[in-house]
């Protein structure tokens, strides 16, 4: 199938621009940062070109989102390039078509104390998605000092990212690592609650010195079954310049695009908001973002190649 569906995508899109939209089409996304741009580019309604009606669905677990892309329920789908990575070179098929940020994790803390990696000796920190792209970059950085996870430093788990900041507002944790918009929802609820959550460690920065690129994660992007681009091959231009248009619609202006992604991520709108800025939103070309990617990859692969399908993916990730 992959050979056919290779040679399918080397056919002229150009030719099939004119195809009527599909009559649906559900975007999947996590409950984090990129999931904004879904989110807008449904509810503004800049998707008309791709489908009559387009709708956006948040997963809550990276299990829930493999088993989603396995079982075909799920085509369109923003994921960590790690979990896309894997999935590609296990040969089911799916591609990445895009970068959708460039980075949203942070260590978040209700200790003003805690301002550099180095802080973190001898502490503990609670990082949602266990075995997972947060945990796996927090390892390659702490690495990077030095030191290990787990003797250096205690790393406790939590199944998602509101976990974590809930366990933090409570007083039963004092450090977390999360993804925006969780960072500033745990800021914001702190403050209404009279207590202070600090932006503590931003990870890019920290990852740029990993890799020796700069500040640049590409941590999730937007990933396509194979079964959609075998079906619907004409459609994927339309929904990335379309998702490259609500990009910079959201940065642009964070408060209107809250308004779309208010529910869909259970979040009130004026923490979107106060996220968009630190969530490092981008449309950026999966090819484009092929070295910033196959960085992620090899620092991921030195300690954990079955976190990415046990080899580097080949040419054929980057649609």
């Amino acid at each position: 199938m992959c050979a056919g569906l290779a040679g399918a995508l080397t056919l002229p899109w150009i030719g099939r621009a004119e195809a009527a939209p599909l009559a649906e089409l559900t975007l999947y996304g996590p409950p984090a940062g990129p999931s904004i741009t879904l989110a807008y580019a449904a509810g503004a309604g800049l998707l008309r070109d791709v489908a009559d009606k387009v709708t956006f669905k948040a997963w809550r677990t990276p299990d829930e989102m493999r088993a989603g892309l396995t079982s075909g329920s799920m085509q369109v789908v923003v994921m960590p390039v790690t979990a896309a990575a894997n999935l590609h070179t296990r040969g089911l098929g799916v591609r990445l078509a895009s970068v959708m940020t460039n980075g949203l994790l942070y260590v978040i803390s209700s200790d003003p104390a805690i301002r550099t990696i180095a802080d973190l000796k001898g502490r503990k920190i609670t990082v949602p998605f266990p075995n997972d792209t947060p945990e796996l970059v927090f390892d390659a950085v702490l690495g990077h000092y030095g030191m290990v996870a787990g003797t250096d430093v205690e790393v406790d788990r939590a199944g998602t990212p509101i976990e974590a900041i809930q366990m933090l507002l409570t007083g039963r944790i004092d450090i977390a690592l999360v993804p925006e918009p969780a960072a500033t929802a745990a800021m914001v609820k702190a403050a209404v609650a009279g207590k202070t959550v600090f932006r503590a460690i931003d990870m890019q920065p920290e990852w740029g010195k990993v890799t020796g690129l700069g500040p640049v994660m590409p941590q999730a992007g937007l990933a396509l079954d194979a079964r959609f681009l075998a079906d619907h091959a004409d459609k994927v231009e339309p929904l990335l310049i379309a998702l490259e248009k609500a990009t910079a619609a959201v940065i642009a202006n964070p408060s209107e695009a809250a308004g779309h992604a208010a529910s869909a991520l259970e979040l009130p709108w004026p923490v979107i908001e106060k996220a968009i800025p630190f969530s490092n939103l981008v449309a950026i070309r999966a090819k484009a973002a092929r070295p910033d990617l196959d960085a992620l990859f090899l620092a991921i692969a030195r300690d954990n190649p079955k976190m990415i399908g046990g080899r580097m993916p080949d040419e054929t990730l980057y649609l």
